[in-house]
């Protein structure tokens, strides 16, 4: 279980309006995204650092194709060294592993279509938006296909860190390759096929909205605050093991990230009420078929699919609703300095 909130001097307040974390975190973005951008040349520096007002800054997706920012394929050992750094000061040891991992499938997929110059784990960029030497908000984001991570920095006050998209092509390996039965987010979608199995009766019904899956999230990019409307059963109505089981899921997502700023997003949800919460299933309960969940509340809206591809795919986004890109933590910060 991560650590509480209070243990770690997080400020959480209670209205809801941000889940800032410990000031050592944004003190250590600012220096390693210092030290990142010290190291690039005149023309790498100009693609790397945008105006925090860039249009871009909030321009995320996760399909294969050019990005602002310097990709990993295009910086040195030191540059390369140094942008993990930096991730480093964002995940957790999970969260760089899975983060490595996704790379390392980007190339497995490469070789299984025999594209590989398409579906290169070098085309994952790292940019920076504002002055993270400065007072002001800035931002930063590391992306590439089925990658986004999203960090939005006010220093004094926190860091935001949502929409956050994990998806894995293939979901499973196959058995022809080496590194057959692979599965990046195995365990998020095995704790969420535990939860349904166990559900009966009416609770059950309830859960399911289709019978067949969606097809893909439906708050992709652009379409973050589309889900206004809370579908499936309430966690009110699940006993003691099944409200463990959206927790579980809730830590899977959030543990990808340091400490600090998990415990801060969970105690939020905490905050915000887990009966509050919201499960609901799409499609198939078994494993290896196209099938879709949704845990969503005030504070955190998480979306998995496995459709495309024969139910090998999956696309999968994380979203604090109450802080999407931070704007909740930003207000506060400009309402402080005004």
């Amino acid at each position: 279980m991560l650590g509480s909130a209070a243990a770690l001097g997080l400020a959480v307040p209670l209205s809801g309006l941000t889940w800032a974390a410990a000031p050592g975190v944004t003190r250590d973005m600012a220096s390693a995204a210092g030290a990142w951008l010290a190291l690039l040349d005149d023309r790498q520096r100009r693609i790397a650092h945008l105006a925090w007002s860039s249009t871009q800054r909030e321009g995320w997706h996760y399909v294969p194709r050019g990005r602002p920012g310097v990709a990993l394929r295009q910086m040195s050992a030191p540059q390369s060294a140094a942008a993990w750094d930096m991730l480093g000061t964002l995940l957790s040891a999970r969260g760089r592993e899975q983060v490595r991992d996704l790379l390392r499938l980007e190339g497995i997929l490469g070789e299984l279509t025999s594209n590989p110059q398409f579906r290169d784990p070098g085309n994952y960029a790292l940019v920076v938006f504002g002055d993270p030497a400065g007072q002001n908000p800035w931002a930063w984001r590391f992306e590439g296909h089925h990658l986004s991570l999203t960090t939005v920095v006010a220093p004094e006050h926190g860091v935001a860190v949502t929409p956050v998209f994990f998806g894995a092509n293939p979901a499973t390996v196959p058995k022809a390759h080496a590194h057959a039965g692979f599965r990046l987010l195995g365990a998020e979608e095995d704790a969420a096929f535990g939860l349904v199995r166990s559900l009966e009766g009416e609770v059950r019904t309830q859960a399911l909205i289709a019978d067949r899956s969606l097809g893909d999230i439906v708050s992709g990019p652009g379409r973050e605050a589309s889900l206004q409307r809370y579908q499936g059963v309430p966690l009110a109505r699940f006993n003691e093991a099944q409200r463990g089981g959206v927790m579980r899921i809730l830590e899977l997502y959030a543990g990808t990230m340091r400490q600090e700023v998990a415990s801060a997003a969970l105690a939020k949800v905490r905050g915000a009420g887990l009966d509050n919460l919201h499960f609901a299933w799409a499609g198939s309960p078994a494993p290896g078929r196209p099938h879709y969940f949704r845990v969503h509340g005030a504070t955190a809206l998480i979306e998995y699919d496995n459709t495309q591809d024969g139910a090998n795919r999956v696309h999968s986004v994380w979203i604090d609703p109450a802080s999407l890109f931070g704007r909740d933590l930003l207000k506060t910060h400009y309402q402080g300095a005004h």
